[in-house]
């Protein structure tokens, strides 16, 4: 599977619009856009919203290829719920798919 990275760069490339004016399109440095694209950083919701929309594409399409575990998140989470921790055990005992997982967190509303 590609990174995140790697799709933009491809999308950029599709386009033929070099790295730097790409970043001009987006107002951000060329610099940081080619640390996105090698996978050193990752942009803001914000600024993959402005790479989508600029490359042709929508957010939810770029969102599939950021594979960065949430981590933290998850330490964060389950130290202040441990329930979040069982109900992440559950997850992985019955290898849910990240299919099905995405559309259980999809029907499911907070409220």
């Amino acid at each position: 599977m590609k990174t995140l990275g790697e799709r933009i760069r491809e999308l950029r490339e599709a386009q033929d619009l070099s790295l730097r004016e790409f970043a001009g399109k987006l107002d951000l440095s060329a610099a940081f856009v080619s640390d996105v694209e090698l996978g050193r950083r990752f942009p803001s919701d914000k600024v993959l919203t402005a790479m989508a929309v600029a490359l042709g594409t929508s957010l939810e399409e770029l969102q599939t290829f950021d594979t960065r575990p949430p981590v933290e998140d998850m330490k964060r989470i389950t130290t202040s719920n441990p329930a979040y921790g069982l109900a992440f055990r559950k997850i992985i005992d019955k290898m849910v798919t990240p299919e099905e997982l995405t559309k259980l967190a999809d029907r499911t509303k907070r409220k």
